[in-house]
């Protein structure tokens, strides 16, 4: 859905949006065709691997280091003050950190602080819309503190 649409988390029923709205990093719920209003918000949004796919198990191992990679390239371009990454493995995955949790991380880009959020597809069931706003509103207190 989000390759025919060009808006991320496009499939009905995906959770990022009303998480994002819950945990407090947007007034209102918005609709990913109004992605670009993130930025207003201070947000930014990106895929760490470019490819769609109906399943993040479809991509390859060098797929995803190879988005790590440039990913990184981005953040040290932007220099934001955090990078959220959504789904702890596809974090893994891309920077070769097995070990990652859900929650703030140890490394950095640059000044760059990494937070690994719950990622919010349906088959992430075990994270309720409750529990994953509550996870994103850590990271919006963190940003704010």
């Amino acid at each position: 859905m989000t390759a025919a649409t060009g808006h991320h988390f496009a499939r009905p029923g995906n959770r990022f949006w009303p998480v994002l709205h819950r945990s407090g990093f947007t007034p209102r719920l918005m609709q990913p065709s109004e992605q670009a209003e993130l930025l207003s918000y201070g947000l930014g949004i990106t895929n760490v691997v470019a490819r769609a796919t109906a399943r993040a198990d479809e991509l390859t191992a060098e797929e995803y280091r190879e988005g790590g990679r440039l990913l990184a390239l981005k953040v040290a371009r932007l220099r934001p003050r955090w990078l959220a990454v959504v789904g702890v493995t596809a974090y893994r995955a891309a920077f070769d950190d097995l070990k990652a949790q859900v929650g703030p991380q140890e490394r950095t880009f640059g000044q760059t602080r990494v937070w690994v959020l719950p990622n919010p597809s349906g088959l992430n069931a075990h994270w309720t819309l409750e529990t994953m706003a509550e996870e994103f509103g850590r990271l919006r207190a963190a940003e704010d503190s």
